[in-house]
């Protein structure tokens, strides 16, 4: 059981915790400050030390380097003891298993840290091995250049060991990699220890600086896991050398293992910077529930039109315009890298009103591979009458072009230079010309059932809303049944939606998919901790709707943590909880 490491925050596998001492530590952090070490038994018998809440204690243990056979590691496990004060069990990542202990270290990282499929295996396979409340420390291998990538890969505690060692042999270290002392002729760091002229500074001071500069790097880390955006940081600060860039993509190949940890919404933005953005969990999940999930429910025809920079599309000038030629006589869908397509209904859905991109005009190829596909896949999905494209000549015409001819189709384009010159918005215009309207009605309930879809899965809008009433305006929109009881309401911040009492009873006597969170004999209030979970369905993820049901008690709220890690873990938020009804 642990019971001193609480996990506050999670963006993907990285997190910010609380390491309960004495005296706090929030990680990722550098341990050497509160680490007891009471050593290795390859060398002597070690007897169980008693502990203190001051520090965290690493029991007797043996260590073994990377690649050691795993029967010679089973033939000298170590029985680590049950102790009541925080403790730290070292393991090899083909050996890892829940010990009961607060922490886990993981031995042989000098043979796998700098090779990006080793390191990624290493990772996952401890990972996934220890419990998700426990955290994962990695000695002797962090400098201010890799520990964003430590920390994005799931690890929580680092020492200073490898940077002060560096700094003794005359390396300077930054957050971009190293320099030699000898080659410097400035110092490019206002940390203490960089208070004098460079020839007046010693490998001691080059030790001190480095030391500075990883808790430096750490703290930036910490901000940015707060603010949902440490994988931003990482697509460019890994390009300071190629084992960090090769171990990302290798994480984003790691689907499980990222998608698990991955929030479903998030209120920040998400820059999209580089071609690696497109092999982002939020990208391919969104794309993927678009072209498995959604289902048109217009008769008109599909009008495809380029993306705004403006968030959401319809609060832009350029879609002000296209909205005044359409007209309700076609069903918008907006082109867009990273994103692929987003259906009018979606716009507000996480991350397509989070997102921000480097517009200059020209599409790469891998961009306009991707979008192709998420296109080509939408089409198959859905059936129109006609497909219109709005859209300008580079990037998004060969786009449509290559869809054509995959599916056989015939698209009309209507833009002869620009998408919002008057000469193309009357093409636009005219060609819907004859196209009956659809109504208020309809599109508000069209979109009710399109988030349904998409957030609950395939079907889940007629299963759920078939027969309902819409209150208040778009994007606040309030869903009734037919007898004016509310089931639920839209959030505009997330485009998602939020069942009352209700709806989540209606959720569960239906067909659509339904994920649930089964607790201990109690009524929650506010909140359910982790320890009050029997049970959690395996694919609940951070930001679901989730049907919380006990013996006591049945309510509905949002997931905090995942289901394997409510099931498993015993300290933190498994859940809020918005109604609650006691039975």
């Amino acid at each position: 059981m642990t019971d001193y490491f609480e996990v506050h925050e999670r963006d993907g596998p990285a997190r910010i915790a609380e390491l309960r001492l004495a005296d706090p530590v929030t990680t990722p952090a550098i341990a050497d400050d509160f680490l007891a070490d009471a050593g290795s038994l390859w060398t002597a018998d070690r007897e169980v030390p008693e502990g203190s809440d001051d520090e965290l204690t690493i029991l007797p243990h043996r260590g073994f380097p990377s690649g050691t056979d795993e029967e010679v590691m089973d033939s000298f496990a170590v029985e680590y003891p049950d102790v009541d004060y925080p403790s730290a069990a070292v393991v090899a990542p083909e050996t890892a298993d829940d010990y009961g202990a607060d922490a886990y270290v993981v031995s042989g990282a000098q043979g796998f840290v700098g090779h990006g499929a080793g390191f990624r295996e290493a990772i996952v396979e401890t990972r996934e091995s220890v419990p998700a409340d426990s955290a994962l420390y990695l000695p002797g291998v962090a400098t201010p250049a890799n520990v964003a990538t430590l920390v994005y890969a799931g690890v929580d505690l680092v020492d200073a060991d490898r940077a002060v060692v560096a700094g003794t042999q005359g390396e300077y270290l930054t957050s971009e990699g190293r320099h030699f002392l000898e080659d410097l002729s400035e110092l490019p760091c206002a940390c203490p220890a960089c208070q004098k002229p460079v020839s007046e500074f010693t490998r001691e001071d080059c030790a001190a600086h480095n030391e500075n500069a990883l808790r430096a790097e750490l703290g930036i880390v910490r901000e940015r896991i707060r603010a949902g955006r440490l994988r931003d940081y990482i697509e460019g600060q890994a390009r300071h050398d190629q084992w960090l860039t090769a171990a990302f993509r290798e994480f984003d190949q790691q689907w499980s293992y990222l998608e698990q940890r991955t929030p479903l919404i998030r209120d920040t933005e998400l820059s999209a910077a580089t071609e690696d953005t497109l092999q982002r969990v939020e990208i391919k999940r969104f794309a993927d529930r678009v072209t498995t999930r959604y289902e048109s429910r217009f008769d008109n025809p599909l009008v495809l039109v380029p993306c705004s920079a403006a968030k959401p599309y319809s609060e832009s000038q350029s879609h002000g315009q296209f909205h005044d030629a359409i007209q309700f006589r076609g069903h918008t869908v907006s082109m867009t890298s990273p994103i692929g397509v987003v259906p009018q209904e979606l716009e507000l859905t996480y991350p397509a009103q989070h997102y921000d991109s480097v517009v200059t005009g020209r599409w790469s190829e891998d961009e306009k591979q991707f979008v192709a596909e998420v296109l080509r896949r939408y089409l198959e999905r859905n059936d129109y009458p006609r497909v219109i494209a709005h859209v300008p000549p580079e990037g998004y015409r060969d786009v449509c072009e290559r869809v054509e001819a995959e599916l056989g189709m015939d698209f009309e384009y209507t833009v002869s230079d620009h998408p919002t010159t008057t000469e193309s918005l009357g093409n636009l215009m005219r060609t819907l010309d004859g196209e009956l309207k659809y109504g208020k009605r309809e599109r508000q309930h069209n979109t009710v059932r399109a988030i349904a879809d998409y957030q609950f899965g395939a079907g889940a809008g007629d299963a759920l809303f078939d027969e309902i009433r819409t209150e208040a305006r778009y994007p606040k929109l309030r869903v009734h049944d037919s007898e004016g009881e509310q089931l639920a309401a839209m959030v505009p911040q997330y485009g998602v939606l939020s069942f009352t009492l209700a709806g989540a009873r209606r959720w569960v006597e239906s067909d659509a998919p339904t994920k649930r969170v089964e607790i201990d004999s109690f009524a929650p209030h506010g909140s359910v901790l982790a320890p009050g979970v029997v049970d959690a369905d395996d694919d609940v993820r951070v930001g679901d709707e989730v049907v919380i049901e006990g013996p006591k008690a049945f309510a509905i709220g949002r997931a905090e943590m995942s289901g394997p890690e409510m099931a498993e873990s015993t300290r933190g938020i498994a859940t809020t909880v918005r109604h609650v009804e006691e039975k």
